[in-house]
């Protein structure tokens, strides 16, 4: 992997107030500080409000933990987001997945396996990913099982983390 093109920042550089969240999210993951924390968090604001807004999506959603790890292992796998993998692979076995389901989220959503509900949301991920839309199929199959906050969330949690990783490739964010 080429090198950083923003490197992590320091305390100095992050501010004691992002280097103190920096701080609690390495003991919540059990890793060292995230290097995409300590690389967001140079930019002092823009750190604290995409906080805000990424908390409201995860782990704070009104969707279930699996779903919404079973989303953003398919976008990291599509978009070959290491960084978000690694993340997510931990947090998705914490949420209830499998080492066999996390496996399979790289063949995707037409793999043996899958439950009607988990086909049904790594499809939409799929759509999504491959086009900016869902089809008015997979549109049916998911409003009929999630309410329109859900539906709303989950097209924002998967775009969510279409960007991130467009932020990790580009800043060449090294895995922690």
């Amino acid at each position: 992997m080429a090198a950083p093109r923003i490197a992590p920042g320091s305390r100095r550089e992050l501010g004691p107030v992002n280097a103190l969240i920096c701080r609690i999210a390495a003991r919540a993951t059990r890793t060292p500080p995230p290097n995409l924390f300590t690389t967001l968090g140079r930019h002092r604001r823009l750190f604290r409000g995409w906080l805000r807004f990424a908390g409201r999506l995860m782990p704070g959603g009104r969707l279930p933990r699996r779903d919404t790890e079973l989303v953003i292992l398919r976008v990291a796998h599509l978009r070959s987001c290491d960084y978000e993998w690694g993340h997510h692979e931990r947090l998705g076995r914490r949420a209830g997945l499998s080492e066999e389901e996390i496996a399979r989220v790289t063949a995707g959503p037409d793999a043996d396996g899958w439950s009607p509900h988990e086909r049904t949301l790594l499809q939409a991920v799929e759509e999504l990913h491959a086009g900016g839309d869902v089809s008015d199929a997979t549109w049916q199959l998911l409003a009929a099982e999630f309410d329109e906050r859900e539906l709303i969330e989950l097209v924002m949690l998967a775009g969510h983390y279409e960007m991130l990783a467009t932020f990790i490739g580009t800043l060449r964010i090294a895995p922690d």
